[in-house]
């Protein structure tokens, strides 16, 4: 039996406990939830408010109904987080469904993100509690709706949400984010030592953005197997020629120290925070627009304790095998089954995995 078929039946069981009336009732409930999603039809926004802040906006969104009573159906979706072999969890992980208004055309804007702490977790916690509603105020404060924007546009409103980002984290020397994570463990003096990646996806109808800084990643599984992975980010490492030039024209060093490490010390070029090595770690994200066809399957987005150990291809084969069998919730679980193939590799850092179903003809 493989790995895939021990995960997917372990989970199966765990929803067989429920018998008798309850068992019934909740059938029903299902069947019923089904049949309102099959007379929705496609997907619909609540309408952007009138007036009032970006937050306001994107709550209006993530209403369950619009006037007209139609369902807002979610796209499926899995995440799993596990510390595996660090004594801290460090990671952090974001699902905001319908998170900014997508504009006159209707459709769904859905943000899903990774972000890998190091020194310690608020900066990770910060993003996942604060990056979604930074880039729908750049969203909102701009005068083309969501599905309208162009790549290039996309490009520098997330540049803006990143460096917004960056400078909530590191102000006061990154106390500030600090005091607000009930699960802060460094001293305030070392406060800026502590940082970051992020990556992070906007999914719509008909395309993909990923914008990322770090060594957390994001690749497209296509083509039913028959099309190789497609990666949408490129690790931000020191050692990579362009990184490892800017560095240097900084006036920074990349010193060989267990690996290419930003004078010595960071093992990636790019983050959230870090503020004791700026200028030579940037937290200006790369950006992606990906036109979606016919054939993807889903979005799989980690952080680097699943790609240390597990390839592009290995994480679709993963997730197609999930796939194939067919459960309502195989996104759930391609992520469990992740993390529990890059602890069987030995990963020796905390691993986040994020699945996102981006069939057309499942929505």
């Amino acid at each position: 039996m493989s790995m895939a078929q021990v995960c997917c039946d372990s989970a199966a069981a765990a929803g067989a406990a429920v018998v008798g009336p309850e068992a019934e009732a909740r059938a029903r409930a299902r069947a019923e939830r089904r049949r309102r999603a099959g007379d929705a039809g496609r997907w619909k926004h609540a309408p952007a408010a009138a007036a009032g802040t970006a937050a306001e906006a994107a709550a209006a969104t993530r209403k369950r109904r619009v006037e007209a009573g139609e369902l807002l159906v979610a796209r499926k979706h899995g995440a799993a987080s596990v510390a595996g072999r660090r004594r801290e969890m460090e990671d952090a992980v974001s699902v905001r469904e319908a998170f900014a208004a997508a504009g006159s055309e209707g459709g769904r804007c859905d943000f899903y993100g990774v972000f890998d702490g190091h020194g310690c977790s608020h900066v990770a916690e910060a993003c996942r509690d604060r990056m979604h509603d930074l880039l729908a105020d750049e969203l909102a404060g701009a005068d083309e709706a969501p599905l309208e924007r162009e790549p290039a546009a996309w490009t520098s409103a997330m540049e803006r949400c990143f460096a917004r980002m960056d400078e909530e984290v590191s102000s006061s020397g990154g106390r500030a984010a600090a005091a607000a994570s009930a699960s802060c463990r460094c001293d305030g003096h070392k406060c800026d030592h502590v940082g970051s990646t992020a990556v992070v996806a906007v999914v719509e109808d008909r395309r993909v953005v990923v914008a990322h800084c770090g060594d957390s990643r994001a690749v497209l599984c296509r083509g039913g197997g028959a099309a190789a992975p497609l990666p949408l980010s490129s690790d931000h490492k020191p050692d990579r020629p362009d990184e490892q030039e800017r560095i240097e024209a900084a006036g920074g060093r990349v010193i060989f120290w267990e690996g290419a490490r930003v004078l010595g010390v960071l093992a990636m070029s790019r983050a959230i925070g870090d503020g004791y090595l700026k200028p030579y770690v940037s937290s200006v994200p790369e950006v992606t627009v990906t036109e979606l066809g016919e054939d993807d399957e889903c979005l799989i987005l980690a952080s680097d304790g699943l790609w240390d150990v597990v390839s592009n291809e290995a994480a679709c084969e993963v997730a197609r095998a999930c796939l194939r069998r067919g459960r309502e919730k195989w996104c759930a679980e391609a992520a469990a089954l992740l993390t529990k193939l890059a602890l069987a590799r030995r990963s020796s850092d905390n691993v986040s995995v994020v699945v996102v179903d981006l069939r057309r003809k499942t929505h």
